[in-house]
């Protein structure tokens, strides 16, 4: 089953990758929480076996990087203007309903005040505060051409990394096919299964360390939706 999804998927690559990448970015880099690993990786491995659009590994690596980072723009000017003009006591009132809390809405505006518009760049490659952080920056009215520049150049480098990883991957696995890949795989997989689960877990840890190191603020009183 997993081959024949896997076969099916690398059909299909050639025609709607790149508008796949587009729209799932997109959702990513919106208030959605969408992992954009799970987008660019396999894009990335796409590439490096000349299955995207242009049938040339370097052609297609570089379009998914661009296209990844359009997406990313998209959904960033998505957080950008509904922030613009619904402003802060609609957010903080109704943002619960979009998976904004309170306190992440209050976090992401602490940082920006703090650092300004370098952390709209930095904050692209970080977990647990990446997409709202376009939010405070559309409170505040920065400049446009400033945040695309920001969000565009951090978005950039997290998508590069991700569709070099999965570039390296399918690299090293060209010469297999769908079918020996699944069947290596899950024979790696019985061979490490405990280190696997181990990685995991750190990988798990990590990202909670980061998650709460990123959202612990530093004041007491939390901002209300009336301020």
């Amino acid at each position: 089953m997993l081959i024949q999804h896997l076969e099916t998927a690398a059909r299909l690559a050639p025609v709607w990758g790149f508008v796949m990448i587009f729209i799932f970015m997109t959702i990513e880099s919106s208030f959605i929480p969408f992992p954009s690993e799970v987008v660019m990786i396999p894009a990335g491995f796409l590439a490096a076996r000349g299955e995207l659009t242009f049938g040339s590994p370097v052609a297609d690596a570089i379009a998914a990087v661009l296209v990844g980072v359009a997406g990313s723009l998209a959904g960033a000017y998505i957080n950008y203007y509904l922030a613009r003009w619904l402003g802060r006591p609609f957010l903080y009132r109704y943002g619960k309903y979009f998976f904004l809390s309170p306190h992440t809405l209050q976090r992401a505006e602490e940082l920006f005040r703090e650092y300004g518009a370098g952390i709209t760049f930095a904050c692209r490659m970080v977990p647990a505060i990446r997409q709202v952080i376009s939010i405070p920056a559309g409170i505040a009215g920065m400049p446009l051409g400033i945040f695309t520049f920001c969000t565009g150049l951090g978005a950039g480098i997290w998508v590069a990394i991700l569709t070099a990883v999965g570039y390296v991957l399918g690299m090293s696995t060209a010469h297999m096919s769908y079918s020996d890949l699944v069947h290596q795989g899950e024979q790696m997989v019985r061979h490490n299964l405990v280190w696997i689960l181990l990685g995991c877990a750190v990988f798990l840890a990590v990202y909670i360390w980061i998650h709460k190191l990123v959202m612990k603020s530093p004041k007491t009183t939390p901002t209300t939706s009336a301020e």
